[in-house]
């Protein structure tokens, strides 16, 4: 985006945010220094028959270290997928995160995964769990055709409002990376 985009002038290299959810968490958390411990997701893969497991049973991670965006100055994170973080996997982030969970997890996110980044971020943060949420619960509102179409993606559980939660979370999202990035160095 900073260099090949047409809005790459518009992109203020100093105030870069990044946010990722669920294997997107993932990746946001990779890139803003968390190191994912590829022997230990082998262990705690053994009993899981996700695809990703699969891979990771089958050897199928990259061979080199991730690489760090030493660029991106804030991080929303939610519900990402940890089974590669252990507790020693977060020390190179030093960035302001805002993380979030879903109380009841989904596609691969239990519940509670989420607390091995807030118990092993050194650096400044915020963690919110949602509850009563499962990990779809941070998509957009489904319009109907899709609710149809991919229900597991589109319901949420009992007393949970996905379209009264979203304008809180979109806000709460926007006043961290006002906050994070406004200060960022010039």
């Amino acid at each position: 985006m900073v260099d090949a985009s047409p809005l790459a002038s518009s992109i203020d290299r100093e105030r870069i945010g990044i946010f990722g959810f669920s294997r997107g968490g993932y990746t946001g958390l990779a890139v803003i220094g968390a190191n994912p411990d590829w022997a230990s997701a082998t262990d705690l893969c053994q009993q899981s028959t996700t695809r990703v497991c699969e891979q990771i049973r089958g050897k199928e991670f990259p061979e080199q270290p991730v690489t760090h965006d030493p660029r991106i100055k804030a991080a929303v994170i939610a519900d990402p997928l940890t089974v590669f973080f252990t507790p020693n996997s977060f020390g190179a982030v030093g960035i302001p995160v805002q993380l979030w969970a879903s109380e009841l997890g989904g596609d691969g996110v239990l519940p509670h995964t989420a607390d091995i980044v807030d118990k092993s971020l050194a650096s400044k943060h915020e963690y919110r769990v949602v509850p009563n949420a499962g990990h779809f619960a941070f998509l957009a509102p489904c319009p109907p055709a899709l609710a149809k179409e991919v229900p597991q993606i589109c319901v949420d559980a009992n007393g949970f409002d996905r379209v009264a939660f979203h304008p809180q979370f979109n806000a709460d999202v926007l006043v961290f990376f006002r906050t994070h990035l406004t200060n960022a160095p010039p």
